[in-house]
């Protein structure tokens, strides 16, 4: 308590010095007036006697800085003093004051707003309990990438597993709530159908009512539904009671068993708001839907059981599964040959992680040519002050004094940098979410928090202390005599050699952004010039579900779909239309077995599978290749028609041609007993999951001559004018059919484009913009140390001109100066770029990450922005007149 007390007045102290101050200046005064009286009487003139007074006190100004040090905190009065210095010069100093700001903001708050995004993505475990138990399963063929598993593998695995403590399956569910008035429209929810212990294996349970339970998961089982915290609000008044009563979903009702909690994240699928039981046939129908590859599996590890372990045994019974049901696994193209097994978090990130990391690297490398402007800045500022602290330390201040005087300057430059810097960031984030592609993990999670705050707090500091360092290093170099040789030849190269090398570092950083932003500026170009294998322009896309007891026959949705687009086709401005059970660029992906007759019963291959109406290909513009279209006469009942992909065509036939030939699919591959399918045409490959993809495999039948009947539909619409304004007239078409069918997902097919290459863009984007911040400091370095080096150096032109230098030696003179810092920077900076290329090689698309035109246009911009700052304090140093400059000095 004692120290606390001592302390406590030492900090008053402190701010109410002048009171202590006068108070001990009066009480000196009169101890001194005692000692001169002293010496008076012992025969000593008055000044002699107040001077041996003084001598006996051991001086006035050092007593009471004695004294001032033991009733105050000295170290904190004279960071105040420090600071309340900083802040006189920095105000008298408002362009380099603000400059030295605004580049330390832009720099921290780039990388702080990164950071907000990369934080919950990439580094913050899922928010599930023991997250790092969380797996995702996929089916995998060598040499391929990896599938969704099918229920059949999904019920092999959870059956006879012990590496894990719940296995979960789920699928995406689109509910249909009827409207309830005749001014409402239908709603079509965003939900999942998932096994019983989907939530047991996320390790969450509802916070109102109960979970699913396996009774619940049967097949033909009762119709339960667990809302999402989000919808019970939004719809249900987050009524309690909600909870056992039955709502109407696909025109049949369902009971509320649960509601799951508001801080619940479903990160498979964050739109999810409500739940319902898979049921599928745990019989498993070698023909059913339970061998169609269109399942996610989560799993639960076991405490102490790793992921590879899983793996092995996961394969193993598969393998034994495989097996028992090669009828039902040839069905979908065969059985799969292993299981990968690999964290959630990892699964949820592969796909943005090269991008977020790219990004990272290219806000660092921003945020380091910052600091390296900024401490340039303020080594031209120490250079101009190299009297001032030459003068300071003549008159006794220690080395360590002014040390502490730069270090507090360049914090309180980085302080003010990092205050505005978050201003910037909180813009940043705002403009993340809005450029952020759709497949972004987590995005609700992107915030400025506390954290985040932190980071850009030792952000902050860092850099503040670094930077005070170089300042500090680089005035320790000169002493007092080379201080005050500021005219000097030798003393100003010395002083010039750290600016210069900051600025050649600047140069090599900026060709680094240089050549990424180019190398992903051509690969964007390249992969919008893909040709997706049929024409957007005016086209029109929206999905439609069907559902309900109206629609349990295969008969009814064909009608239902038939008799819509029947009346779209008779809409003014509308040229054709059609109707496909999956849409090329929208993330639908459905996989179905094929298998070819002159195989001789080898393992069906996988290949997209199109049911679609007669009209589609001619809509879409799929160019024919071989044979003939899709007609009105291939519908139930006749001949099964199929057309092919040139890609499948080319891999099975070669040079034969391939119309007549006989396929089986989808349930039918790899049956001996089932009817063949022929081949009637050969299509254009068309790219279904991204324009980046090679060929894909895909084959075409129509909708009446699929086995199933698909619920979900999609229409195309090519329209003589902007397809955006027949979208009302459109949806009226679909309900004056039926009234409650929900239409949603509505699109131009020139927007379902673009989007495929938004990742892409997203990071284009950013490298754009921090290139061109890059390139603007580097030219503001290249500007700075030769403005300053003219500025130092006038006597030296005054001299040269005087002597006979025509003004174009003079502006060469600094022009090969500058120039040479450029060129140096360049031939660092291009190792460099070649080494952050190749780390991007993964990201390219169509462009090599050793295209010279690149690499000679980002040398190019370079040396021709450099020249520009150089020739401004070039033609300064020019037009310097040689007496003014000799009067002058």
């Amino acid at each position: 308590m004692r120290k606390i007390r001592a302390f406590a007045l030492r900090l008053r102290s402190l701010f109410q010095h002048h009171r202590a101050d006068n108070d001990f200046a009066a009480e000196l005064e009169s101890h001194i007036a005692l000692h001169t009286d002293e010496g008076i009487r012992s025969g000593l003139s008055p000044d002699e006697a107040r001077r041996q007074a003084l001598i006996h006190l051991g001086g006035a100004e050092q007593t009471r800085q004695a004294h001032r040090n033991r009733r105050t905190l000295p170290w904190l009065e004279s960071l105040l003093q420090d600071t309340h210095y900083a802040l006189r010069m920095l105000a008298h100093n408002p362009g380099f004051t603000i400059t030295a700001v605004l580049t330390l903001a832009i720099g921290i708050g780039a990388s702080t707003a990164i950071f907000s995004a990369i934080k919950p993505i990439l580094i913050d475990p899922l928010p599930y309990p023991h997250a790092n138990r969380l797996m995702m399963l996929s089916e995998m063929r060598k040499n391929q990438a990896p599938m969704a598993v099918t229920f059949g593998t999904f019920q092999g695995l959870s059956q006879h597993n012990r590496s894990f403590e719940a296995l979960a399956v789920f699928k995406p569910w689109q509910p249909a709530a009827t409207a309830t008035s005749e001014a409402d429209r239908p709603e079509r929810f965003t939900g999942q159908r998932v096994s019983a212990d989907y939530f047991r294996a996320l390790g969450i349970a509802p916070i109102l009512g109960r979970d699913f339970q396996p009774l619940d998961d049967r097949f033909h089982g009762p119709n339960v539904v667990i809302l999402s915290d989000r919808l019970w609000h939004r719809r249900y008044a987050a009524d309690p009671s909600i909870v056992g009563k039955t709502i109407r979903l696909d025109d049949a009702l369902f009971t509320v068993i649960g509601i799951m909690p508001a801080s619940f994240e479903n990160v498979v699928n964050p739109t999810a708001d409500v739940w319902a039981p898979l049921q599928y046939n745990s019989s498993l129908p070698w023909d059913g839907r339970e061998w169609g590859h269109h399942l996610h599996m989560i799993g639960r590890l076991k405490p102490g059981v790793s992921s590879l372990e899983a793996a092995n045994e996961m394969s193993v019974i598969l393998h034994a599964q495989a097996q028992i049901y090669t009828k039902g696994y040839n069905s979908s193209g065969g059985p799969p040959d292993f299981i990968v097994v690999h964290p959630l978090q990892h699964d949820l990130t592969q796909a943005v992680r090269p991008a977020l990391l790219a990004v990272l690297g290219a806000v660092l490398l921003v945020l380091l040519i910052a600091c390296v402007n900024v401490a340039n800045l303020l080594l031209a500022r120490g250079s101009q002050r190299s009297a001032e602290f030459a003068m300071r330390a003549a008159l006794g201040a220690p080395n360590g004094r002014l040390a502490q005087q730069l270090l507090t300057e360049s914090l309180l430059l980085s302080t003010l940098g990092g205050a505005l810097g978050m201003l910037v960031a909180a813009a940043g984030t705002r403009a993340l979410l809005v450029l952020s592609p759709p497949g972004l993990p987590r995005l609700n999670a992107i915030s400025v928090d506390a954290t985040v705050f932190l980071f850009a707090f030792a952000l902050t500091t860092l850099i503040g202390i670094v930077v005070g360092l170089v300042s500090t290093l680089e005035a320790s170099r000169h002493d007092l005599n080379s201080a005050m040789r500021q005219s000097s030849g030798r003393a100003t190269d010395d002083r010039h050699f750290t600016r210069r090398a900051l600025v050649v570092t600047e140069v090599s950083l900026a060709v680094v952004l240089l050549v990424s932003s180019g190398l992903l500026l051509r690969s964007m170009n390249h992969l919008l010039a893909v040709d997706p294998g049929f024409d957007s322009s005016n086209l029109l896309t929206m999905q439609i579900q069907e559902s309900g007891h109206r629609y349990d026959s295969d008969a009814a949705r064909l009608q239902f779909f038939d008799q819509a687009l029947n009346n779209i086709r008779q809409l003014p401005g509308v040229v054709s239309a059609g109707l496909t059970s999956q849409l090329p660029l929208s993330g639908d992906q459905d996989i179905y077995g094929i298998e070819f007759e002159k195989d001789n019963n080898a393992l069906a291959d996988a290949g997209f599978r199109y049911a679609v109406s007669p009209g589609y290909l001619e809509t879409m513009r799929i160019p024919l290749l071989r044979g003939r279209l899709l007609n009105e006469g291939d519908r139930a009942g006749a001949p099964v028609a199929v057309l092919i992909t040139q890609s499948l065509a080319t891999k099975h036939f070669g040079a034969q041609n391939p119309i007549g030939q006989h396929v089986r699919m989808g349930p039918d591959a790899g049956q001996s007993d089932h009817p063949w399918a022929t081949i009637v045409g050969v299509v254009a490959n068309v790219k279904q999951q991204s324009l980046a993809i090679g060929e894909e495999d895909a084959f075409y039948i129509t909708t009446s001559q699929w086995a199933w009947g698909d619920e979900v539909q999609s229409v195309v619409v090519r329209t003589t004018g902007a397809p955006a304004t027949l979208t009302h007239d459109i949806q009226q078409a679909f309900w004056s059919v039926d009234k409650d069918r929900p239409i949603d997902r509505i699109a131009t097919m020139d927007a379902l484009l673009a989007a495929t290459a938004q990742e892409r863009r997203f990071v284009l984007v950013l490298f754009e913009a921090f290139g061109l911040v890059a390139l603007a400091l580097a030219a503001i370095g290249i500007y700075g140390v030769l403005s300053g080096s003219v500025t130092e150096r006038t006597r030296e032109i005054g001299v040269r001109a005087a002597l006979g230098a025509t003004r174009a030696d003079i502006l060469t003179l600094v022009l090969r100066q500058g120039m040479t810092m450029t060129a140096l920077g360049l031939a660092i900076g291009l190792c460099a770029a070649l080494a952050a290329a190749r780390a991007l090689d993964a990201m390219l698309f169509g462009v090599s990450w050793l295209d010279r035109l690149i690499y000679i246009g980002a040398t190019a911009i370079l040396f021709a922005v450099s020249g520009i700052a150089c020739l401004i304090p070039a033609r300064r140093a020019a037009t310097i007149d040689p007496m003014q400059a000799l009067r002058t000095e």
